[in-house]
C-alpha cells in the first residue's frame, strides 16, 4: 500500500486523526456516522476494503464523506500535494498531543504577536537550563 494510494491515505487518517487517548474508530462507527450525519450510504466493510487496498476506485461521494468525516479537503484523496502538506498538519498535531502542550498551544493562539514572543523566549530559556543542567530527560 503505497503512502500516496488511496489506502495509503485513509490508513494516515484512521491513525492520525482521533483524540487524545482514543483508539482508532472501527469501520462500523465511521460507517454509521457518515450515513447519520451526511446520508452517504457506505458500508464498514467497503471502507475496511478501500483502506486495505482490495478496492481502489471509490466514488467522488464516498471520497467527499470520508474526508468530511476526517475533517480534511476532498482534495486530500486526489491531490499529492495537498496530501503532503495535510500529512505535515497532521504530524505537527500528532506531537503537539504527544508533547502534551495541546493547552499551551491553543492558548498562544489568543495572545498578541509580542506576548507569543516573550513565552517563545521563556520557553527557550527554560529548556536551555534544563539542557545545561540535566534537569529533564524527555523520552525518545
Amino acid at each position: 500500500m503505497g503512502a500516496f494510494s488511496i489506502a495509503g491515505k485513509l490508513d494516515t487518517l484512521f491513525r492520525r486523526v482521533r483524540s487524545v487517548g482514543q483508539a482508532e474508530p472501527s469501520y462500523m462507527a465511521v460507517s454509521e456516522t457518515i450515513r447519520a450525519t451526511q446520508g452517504v450510504p457506505i458500508s464498514h466493510t467497503y471502507i475496511w476494503q478501500l483502506r486495505t487496498g482490495r478496492r481502489d476506485n471509490p466514488t467522488v461521494a464516498h471520497l467527499t464523506a470520508l474526508a468530511t468525516y476526517f475533517g480534511v479537503p476532498v482534495a486530500y484523496f486526489l491531490d499529492d500535494e495537498q496530501t503532503r502538506r495535510v500529512d505535515a498538519q497532521l504530524a505537527l498535531l500528532q506531537s503537539i498531543r504527544d508533547a502534551g502542550v495541546t493547552e499551551i498551544a491553543l492558548r498562544a493562539a489568543d495572545v498578541s504577536p509580542r506576548g507569543r514572543e516573550t513565552i517563545n523566549e521563556l520557553i527557550r530559556k527554560v529548556w536551555e537550563s534544563e539542557q545545561r543542567s540535566g534537569a529533564f530527560d524527555r523520552p525518545r
